[in-house]
């Protein structure tokens, strides 16, 4: 069969494969489905993600259930204050032959090395054992005692932070949060789906989650996904729109000038290619439009924008700022 003939199954099977994945999740999970949408269109790009939600949004079921989709291992972290870089990417320790009585120093690794990572309240711990983590992130692997280890692959990690509890946490500095390809907002469930989520929850659970996804698929995925033909005035739309977030780029709007003080990298362009690939895959389609470059523009784009003094002041979000140069774009290519 010839590539293009194996490439189309391939899209076919990833189609059917998020159909398995999301029927699995809502064996618990109840609604969210953009949520899980961004978090499928993340992983299968290889990106990582950072998970903002109140407390009690289901966050960590969210993950856990994920994992136990996907034929990965699986760590979780509880990042706290008073937790080191060795304890997440691994120490020497000192090991005696009892029958030589020789004594040897030996790497014992740490939970960062799993295929999926869940850093539970990533804010709640100083920087140092934040950049820990986020060097693995961008290197995929880990020195010590100037030896380099090398991360299982695929490696994925998700971050979660609390929005609304400042006392005894450490934000992620803006460079360090360009690290994560998606920023994804939970939000409180509709009316419905919290009286589903109730009546599920205060009931014996017998469902379990079955596997869907191998490593080897999910690689092969991955590999489909980078060959994605993308057209040229799609890239031109994303690279433009990400420009356009740069206060002093000459594409930024006058009306989003004075609300920021820094905008998004070529990184950001970067994204929202590869997630408007992704999104096209799961739709089944061979290529991105311009609507998935839009469709991902949110989690790509909201956490690397630094609003202004303005911006705050008048309680306009990231989301607003978004959304006011995705409508400028749109207007732009219509006109």
């Amino acid at each position: 069969m010839s590539e293009k003939g194996n490439d189309s199954t391939l899209v076919n099977d990833i189609q059917e494969t998020v159909i398995e994945i999301k029927k699995e999740l809502h064996k618990r999970i109840i609604g969210q489905e953009r949520v899980i949408d961004d978090l499928l269109a993340c992983f299968f790009s290889g990106g990582h993600c950072l998970l903002i939600g109140v407390p009690g949004l289901a966050k960590t079921m969210l993950v856990s259930s994920l994992s136990q989709c996907l034929d990965l291992s699986f760590n979780r972290i509880q990042f706290t204050p008073d937790l080191m870089p060795a304890d997440i990417t691994g120490s020497e320790i000192l090991f005696e032959e009892r029958a030589s009585g020789t004594r040897e120093f030996r790497f014992v690794k740490g939970p960062i090395f799993s295929h999926i990572i869940l850093a539970d309240e990533i804010n709640r711990t100083p920087p140092k054992t934040q950049s820990a983590l986020l060097q693995a992130m961008q290197e995929l692997e880990v020195t010590c005692s100037g030896t380099t280890y090398a991360l299982p692959k695929p490696f994925w990690v998700l971050a979660t932070q609390n929005p609304i509890e400042q006392e005894g946490t450490y934000p992620l500095p803006e460079a360090q949060q360009d690290r994560f390809m998606f920023s994804v907002e939970i939000d409180y469930p509709n009316r419905n789906d919290e009286i589903e989520i109730v009546k599920r929850t205060t009931t014996p659970q017998k469902e379990t989650i079955s596997s869907v996804l191998t490593a080897a698929d999910l690689l092969a995925y991955r590999d489909l996904l980078w060959r994605v033909p993308v057209a040229e005035f799609v890239v031109t739309h994303a690279v433009q729109l990400a420009r356009s977030s740069r206060p002093d780029d000459p594409l930024c709007p006058e009306a989003v000038k004075g609300l920021l003080t820094w905008g998004a990298g070529p990184r950001a362009s970067q994204f929202l290619i590869l997630a408007a690939k992704a999104y096209a895959l799961l739709d089944g389609r061979a290529t991105p439009d311009n609507n998935d470059v839009d469709k991902a523009a949110y989690a790509v784009l909201r956490h690397r924008l630094v609003r202004s003094f303005n911006a705050e002041a008048d309680d306009i979000s990231a989301n607003d700022i978004v959304r006011m140069l995705i409508e400028n774009q749109n207007t732009k290519v219509g006109a």
